[in-house]
């Protein structure tokens, strides 16, 4: 029976991970320290300092009155200014068109969207909430990066919810972002729990571009909803191992649903991979925080002693006390594992694979590639008769980045090219050196430091992926986020977007409270995706105009932004950059001269950047790809009006209401088009 009081709101802030880091491990900014020197510092500040010790990594201003990429140059656009509008701005000759808010009905009996009548089965056949990570696929299904322009399968991540926006017995309540509407009898409605659960995961739409211009979902057999209920299979070392077994799968293989799914993967193959984030604060463990296993405990997993205790959403408190609820409450209540839910949480924290245009197609959670806040996965382009390669980064503070080489090769003339490639390979962590070196530090069982007294298995190992990388010594960063690859040179570029609770100071990094963030970059030794060593160096200090203690090089006002987060480069090599203010932060204090979140573009040849679009208000801009010809770009819009307050709320008065199409604000994607017909960018 819960102990929390029978009206309490439950409202866990923003959902993010705690930090759980408490290694001695080295951080970056010890590393960035020593590689810069003090002696070059005390000359010239940071700023000086990095532009010196990595030549061509800074970025250099660009008019913006450029009308087109004459001499080869990428960028012709024309900057956008900084805004705190609530609306979409992109550059003149430009247009953007709002397609597949949340609840926007895709298959099933198409319930139309009421977000305060709609059930929670209604859910599951409309769009998810939070748009995240996506992927076009065209229509062909032959390749995913290659194809027609203007028919294909859109697929999506929806992160999570804002309950205060989908049910009717929220309206009047003092609700922030992320609270639920208040319990009652201790308990929260069965059905409104549902909703939420059929909030998250995938969409999966087909899409198609009419004669006049626009773009329209199709009704298709292939438009799907994956959601936190969906079965899945358990695929890769931990798949049947004891740390899965529970009394839904009492063999260890299937688990059910896909939780706070951030930026994705594409694979060589043609499937999808959604990545598996802040899933811990979705549980709770009704012991006290230092009784919980260390499984749990090194991930966040809530404890008898959080506050409120109770997971995020208070899921395990649904009045029906259905199964698909209580497997939220991760306590040991029985004799055995097969008989309670005491392993649930470890069936979340990994990549899942589908085929997106195989309707019946079950996902697979790919183990093999460790288990921390997947942002996402980022693929190397397959080669015949070699091994498949990838990175993901571990969004949490203070954690690291990875990176999975696979035993077998790419072959697709012999049928080995799958997702079978992702069950059996070596999983490695980033180690970066003084001297702007790097290493691949295996995490393998019985190798060095890792120990079979530590790891009795490679499955145990896995579900305790951030312990192995602590033990061998991997570096600790300021939040690794989405990773990209720069199809002409091959480096390999990740969004470290902030780090506001890390204290270490030092004259070469005096960003004690890393608020801006960065993005760093390398190149493997050889430029060979399965070296173990590399070389590493800064792209991009973020932050403010003129600021050199914050800025690799100062920026101009059509460049300034903070919180790196998404990235994304187009085939002809622009790197496109998103940002994630927090909403606690969002137009406050220091953060008014940012405006809303923005997304740039930037060229690492020319080294050029400039801001190509600003959201409206309360949204992180997030998730971008274009159609294979380049001519429409996809960009997400997250949790418009976010920053709406409690009081607010409970006032009915919204702060932000875009796209404008209903009672609340909703996420969408939205479709950009050049008014010339032309490539975006250019």
């Amino acid at each position: 029976m819960s102990s929390l009081p029978p009206n309490l709101i439950i409202d866990n802030g923003d959902g993010d991970e705690p930090v759980s880091n408490h290694s001695g491990n080295r951080h970056f900014s010890d590393v960035l320290a020593v590689n810069l020197g003090r002696r070059q510092v005390l000359k010239g500040g940071l700023a000086a300092s990095v532009a010196s010790l990595f030549a061509g990594a800074g970025l250099t201003a660009c008019a913006t009155n450029s009308a087109g990429v004459a001499g080869g140059r990428l960028l012709g656009f024309s900057a956008v200014a900084i805004s705190d509008a609530d609306t979409v701005r992109v550059p003149p000759g430009y247009r953007a068109q709002p397609l597949l808010p949340w609840g926007t009905p895709i298959t099933g009996r198409m319930p139309a969207f009421d977000p305060l009548k709609n059930s929670g089965a209604d859910q599951a056949s409309q769009m998810g909430s939070h748009h995240d990570g996506m992927h076009f696929f065209p229509i062909e299904g032959r390749d995913p990066f290659n194809g027609g322009s203007d028919d294909g399968l859109l697929v999506m991540n929806h992160e999570y919810v804002e309950p205060r926006f989908m049910h009717a017995s929220a309206v009047g309540q003092k609700l922030d972002r992320d609270a639920v509407p208040a319990l009652v009898n201790g308990k929260r409605v069965a059905d409104e729990c549902l909703k939420e659960l059929n909030g998250h995961g995938v969409s999966v739409v087909r899409i198609r571009r009419g004669e006049n211009g626009r773009w329209e979902m199709v009704a298709d057999a292939r438009n799907r909803r994956i959601t936190g209920l969906t079965p899945m299979e358990i695929a890769g070392p931990v798949r049947g191992s004891d740390f899965v077994r529970t009394r839904y799968s009492p063999d260890g293989t299937r688990v059910r649903g896909t939780l706070n799914n951030c930026a994705h993967g594409v694979t060589p193959w043609n499937t999808y991979m959604m990545a598996e984030e802040n899933w811990a604060g979705y549980f709770i463990n009704r012991v006290p925080a230092g009784e919980r296993p260390r499984e749990q405990s090194r991930y966040g997993v809530r404890s008898r002693d959080s506050k409120p205790a109770a997971s995020r959403y208070g899921w395990e408190l649904a009045d029906s006390g259905a199964d698909d609820f209580v497997r939220f409450d991760v306590t040991a209540t029985g004799a055995a594992a097969n008989q309670d839910y005491r392993n649930e949480a470890n069936g979340f924290g990994w990549m899942v694979e589908f085929d997106p245009f195989n309707p019946a197609s079950t996902p697979v959670k790919r183990t093999a590639l460790g288990r921390f806040a997947h942002e996402g996965v980022i693929f190397h382009k397959g080669v015949e008769g070699q091994p498949v390669v990838c990175y993901s980064g571990d969004d949490a503070t203070n954690e690291y980045i990875y990176k999975y080489v696979s035993r077998g090769v790419f072959e697709r003339a012999k049928g080995l090219a799958n997702g079978a490639l992702l069950d059996d390979g070596t999983l490695y962590v980033a180690r970066f050196n003084d001297d702007g070196t790097g290493d691949w530090l295996p995490l393998v069982v019985g190798q060095g430091a890792l120990t079979r007294e530590l790891f009795a298995s490679q499955a145990e190992l896995l579900v305790n992926t951030r312990l192995a990388a602590d033990r061998v010594g991997a570096t600790r960063m300021d939040r690794p986020e989405w990773g990209a690859i720069d199809p002409k040179t091959g480096q390999v570029y990740f969004t470290l977007t902030n780090n506001s609770g890390r204290n270490e100071t030092n004259k070469a990094n005096p960003r004690a409270k890393s608020r801006w963030g960065h993005i760093i970059r390398w190149t493997e030794a050889g430029n060979s995706p399965t070296a173990t060593h590399f070389k590493w160096d800064i792209f991009l200090l973020s932050g403010p105009a003129g600021d050199s203690e914050l800025a690799g090089k100062p920026l101009s006002a059509e460049q300034i932004h903070n919180s790196p987060d998404g990235l994304w480069f187009d085939r002809n090599g622009r790197l496109w950059i998103q940002t994630d203010i927090s909403e606690s932060a969002m137009n406050k204090g220091d953060y008014v001269q940012f405006g809303n979140n923005q997304m740039l573009c930037a060229d690492p040849n020319s080294k050029e950047l400039r801001r190509f679009l600003v959201g409206p208000l309360g949204q992180e801009i997030t998730g971008v790809v274009t159609t294979p010809d380049g001519r429409t770009m996809f960009v997400n819009v997250q949790h418009p009006g976010a920053t709406t307050s409690a009081d607010e709320f409970a006032a009915g008065k919204l702060r932000g209401t875009w796209p404008n199409q209903g009672r609340y604000p909703r996420s969408s994607t939205i479709v950009i088009t050049k008014d010339d017909g032309g490539v975006i960018g250019t």
